[in-house]
């Protein structure tokens, strides 16, 4: 292997170690961590010697690679970040980087069209925008939805690996109704996302004839990864099927979908039709009040959510079930509003 990537290797799982300030890092444990990061992605099973991580945080330290780490010992045992929000991956780019991602960009540009690179479109869109933005040094001129605050996105790449490489994990979790953490074995089979929210999906160990489950990497609190359990591989699920007659990721495999129809007034039918809410969305009729749009979807909590987002612009014709439920939701908010006072932060639980 290249000096050059064995030393990738190395400086990026030590920037992961050093931004992890849930664990206090000696020397040692910093070897360790490297070494098994070697043995994980390259199949090195010789380690690390001492003198190699003293050099590899040095020249961190160092301007030769332009990282200029805050890297701190604290009690003359203990290394991390002197700056929190550090991380070598947020250094600017050079402009040898900068021509490098612009060639990749030409080249990424010359599959478009093609329908095996239809999901590369807005990869290549934001990176030929970045560039731009970057060498111009102006703003960009495409200004794509992101949330900043979200958390849990630093555990994409690890779960990511998981998947890849086949690999248990055991995972530090706590959901809004818990009232405390608890650790999970967690065979992770594919990430999906909805609406800028990440979930891993797989099966929860040893409970595989309890399903499928989904995992939010915004209430993960640390992961790792778990060697002395054997990977469940998935060997029956697609996932594109699987979620075919959903909206979001809550889906029951017992239940079969359901006919919606919903009445869109003339002025939001326009964005209902050009941004359809599901892919089986078809228009049934339409009047001079407005459309009658027709799903094929199972029952769940996103789509109470989607009706609920358009408020008075959407109105559940049929099944009567989901009519009462929209309906009572409604109520339920209207009873907020009106029948006591606007609550203070106090009373509120803020």
């Amino acid at each position: 292997m290249p000096a050059n990537r064995n030393a990738l290797l190395r400086y990026k799982t030590l920037d992961a170690c050093l931004r992890n300030r849930q664990r206090l890092w000696t020397l040692d444990q910093l070897i360790e961590t490297v070494s098994e990061a070697l043995y994980e992605y390259e199949g090195m099973d010789k380690g690390i010697s001492r003198r190699t991580i003293q050099a590899d945080l040095q020249m961190m330290r160092s301007d030769k690679l332009g990282y200029f780490a805050p890297i701190v010992v604290v009690e003359k045992k203990y290394y991390t970040y002197e700056d929190p929000t550090y991380s070598i991956t947020n250094i600017p780019l050079t402009d040898s980087d900068l021509q490098r991602m612009n060639e990749a960009v030409e080249v990424l540009k010359q599959f478009r069209g093609f329908s095996h690179f239809t999901s590369l479109n807005e990869v290549v869109q934001k990176l030929e925008d970045h560039v731009y933005s970057t060498v111009q040094k102006s703003a960009p001129v495409i200004d794509f939805e992101k949330n900043e605050a979200l958390k849990g996105l630093h555990f994409l790449e690890e779960i990511y690996q998981a998947v890849i490489q086949k690999k248990a994990l055991s995972i530090e979790y706590q959901s809004f109704s818990a009232r405390a953490p608890q650790l999970i074995i967690f065979h992770v089979w594919w990430l999906k996302e909805f609406k800028n929210r990440w979930f891993a999906a797989g099966i929860r160990d040893g409970e595989e004839k309890y399903g499928l489950m989904h995992l939010a990497l915004d209430r993960m609190i640390a992961i790792e990864t778990a060697p002395a359990i054997d990977y469940f591989v998935n060997q029956s699920i697609n996932p594109s099927l699987f979620y075919r007659d959903v909206i979001g990721v809550s889906v029951s495999e017992n239940l079969r979908p359901i006919r919606v129809k919903l009445f869109v007034p003339r002025p939001q039918a326009p964005y209902v039709e050009t941004k359809p809410l599901h892919h089986s969305q078809q228009v049934v009729e339409r009047t001079a009040e407005g459309i009658i749009i027709q799903l094929l979807v199972q029952h769940n909590y996103e789509l109470e959510k989607e009706i609920l987002g358009f408020g008075e612009g959407m109105i559940v014709l049929e099944p009567e079930r989901l009519r009462t439920a929209i309906r009572q939701r409604l109520q339920a908010g209207l009873d907020a509003y009106g029948i006591r006072d606007k609550p203070s932060a106090t009373t509120s639980g803020l």
